[in-house]
């Protein structure tokens, strides 16, 4: 295979030897480089600066000045709307580039990219059309008849902090919700994928939003743990590991900072005995591992009734042979590489570790041997796991299935329900009713009977140590807004 167009991105960053802070590019004030490294060649793609602690005290102070005393917080909704409507066509008329940055970052397929990226334009679109119907004061009466206006305010200055996997969706759940509240943000996105946040940024630019209220410093962990405890940031919207959220909550407990988390999962998927496989497989397939598994709500762990647990696994190992593993640009690629050599190597020794435990190794587990470069690894499945082992306890973040056999619906729900995690989830079955009746046992800030869904429009987020608070859908607004009550004595 070629990777000569995973050497040339095709993404055309105007100032990536800056930082956009205060509605300018700037230079950092320290000399450290953070490179982008192709997943396929392992060669550099990008370089960009690694922002220092003085170049976060300067891009809090330009959103605490935009949010202070600029105009952002004290436009109409109407037209705070119609400016992200802007940035929506703006980031539409750069969908290509948008894609493409996705996959050569990351490694995931070009196929799902050039989907997928759609929804940062439609995550604006939506956003901007919303708050313009958004009631933001609400009158109330008292029982004796007293006028009370109950006001629904921005929060303040949001540090959204979001992870490498799908840096552009997750980037803009937060902005465009935080923006049409009239927050003002300052981003740091994860240092091996900062190409999307450098793009949104030049269509906020372009757009002409007013100075500060959007500001973007890719850094490492570091100066994000800096921009956590800065005494200038009122609310912190986090996207990322479990471990990394409990830190961050421990950190904003002690100002009692506004958060909102969307954490870790491990989505388990029931087939029930009348599942249709032809239906089931439609989904479970490509949402079992997406992005070469990479990705929070994957359907990691599959379980059967016993009856039917060597029809299942042998229909699904078939299907999952059938993916062709390759070059993320190339049309027909199903899978592409992990993102980073640190995942591989963490994938790995999750693989070792079932073998380990006693959980039978029914495909993959190695490195496809056509490949001499790249974070490559094989499609991976598990049978005969137990609910306690490593593998069907912990998010590996990797193509990796744990299948699990249950004897009835109730040992279905407590394996489900077995993990610290709570995100989302899937029942299959030909009785939609029944679906919706095992769904709402299931743990979990969502599930989708008869398939995968994750909607812009409608809430997501999860129970447990999946995280706090929703992204999406009008309860996405909610963690931008403080309500404030005001009487008529």
């Amino acid at each position: 295979m070629t990777d000569s167009r995973n050497l040339d991105p095709q993404v055309h960053i105007k100032s990536p030897g800056a930082l956009f802070v205060g509605g300018q590019w700037v230079k950092s004030s320290g000399g450290g480089v953070l490179e982008v490294i192709s997943p396929v060649s392992e060669q550099v793609l990008m370089r960009f600066p690694d922002a220092t602690t003085a170049d976060m005290d300067r891009a809090v102070a330009a959103a605490r000045e935009a949010f202070d005393h600029g105009p952002w917080p004290r436009m109409s909704a109407q037209e705070r709307g119609q400016a992200l409507l802007k940035v929506s066509e703006l980031l539409l008329a750069r969908m290509p580039e948008l894609a493409n940055a996705w996959t050569c970052q990351v490694g995931a397929p070009i196929g799902l990219t050039k989907y997928a990226a759609m929804q940062a334009p439609q995550l604006f679109e939506y956003y901007g059309k919303l708050i313009q119907q958004t009631t933001l004061v609400e009158e109330r009466r008292r029982d004796n008849g007293g006028l009370v206006r109950v006001c629904k305010e921005p929060v303040g200055v949001v540090a959204a902090i979001t992870p490498w996997n799908a840096p552009l969706v997750l980037l803009c759940y937060k902005v465009a919700a935080a923006l049409a509240a009239g927050c003002t943000v300052v981003a740091k996105p994860s240092p091996e994928t900062p190409m999307d946040a450098y793009l949104v940024a030049e269509c906020i630019e372009a757009a002409g939003l007013p100075p500060g209220v959007f500001n973007v410093l890719p850094a490492g962990r570091e100066v994000g743990d800096y921009l956590i405890r800065h005494p200038g940031i009122d609310k912190i919207s986090f996207t990322g590991s479990t471990a990394a959220g409990k830190h961050i909550a421990a950190v904003a407990a002690q100002r009692l900072t506004r958060t909102s988390f969307e954490l870790g999962g491990k989505s388990a998927a029931i087939l029930l005995e009348d599942a249709d496989l032809g239906v089931a497989f439609k989904s479970l397939v490509p949402y079992s591992m997406p992005i070469t598994g990479q990705v929070c709500f994957s359907l990691t762990r599959v379980l059967v009734p016993r009856s039917r647990q060597q029809e299942i696994l042998d229909a699904y190992v078939a299907a999952i042979r059938g993916i062709k593993i390759g070059d993320p640009f190339e049309a027909d690629t199903g899978m592409g590489p992990l993102a980073m050599a640190r995942q591989l190597e963490r994938v790995q020794g999750y693989i070792a570790k079932g073998q380990a435990e006693g959980a039978t190794l029914v495909l993959g587990g190695g490195r496809p041997k056509q490949f001499s470069k790249g974070f490559f690894i094989e499609p991976t499945v598990f049978s005969d796991v137990e609910t306690t082992m490593t593998i069907a306890q912990e998010e590996i973040f990797g193509p990796v299935v744990s299948f699990i056999t249950y004897d009835d619906v109730d040992d279905a729900v407590r394996k489900a329900n077995s993990t610290v995690y709570g995100l989302h989830g899937a029942v299959y079955t030909q009785d939609a009713e029944r679906g919706y009746a095992v769904a709402r046992r299931v743990r979990s800030g969502s599930v989708t009977v008869n398939g995968l869904v994750v909607d812009i429009k409608m809430p997501f987020g999860g129970f447990k140590q999946s995280g706090q608070g929703r992204e999406g859908g009008i309860e996405g607004l909610d963690p931008y807004f403080e309500l404030k009550t005001i009487h008529f004595a």
